[in-house]
């Protein structure tokens, strides 16, 4: 059975990783959403009591 030649190929799977790992975070990291969600209150709102009219 042939043994496969890492020479043609061992280089590009190198530097395809040194892409993804050192140019490409920083850029889907600067991405901003248009709508950003604000924080909600930490507070419930206060309930009263229901008076039933019977």
């Amino acid at each position: 059975m042939p043994r496969l030649n890492p020479a043609p190929w061992v280089a590009t799977l190198l530097f395809s990783w040194l892409v993804f790992l050192t140019i490409l975070p920083p850029k889907v990291q600067a991405h901003t959403y248009f709508n950003e969600p604000s924080p909600t209150n930490v507070e419930k709102p206060k309930t009263e009591p229901w008076t039933w009219p019977w």
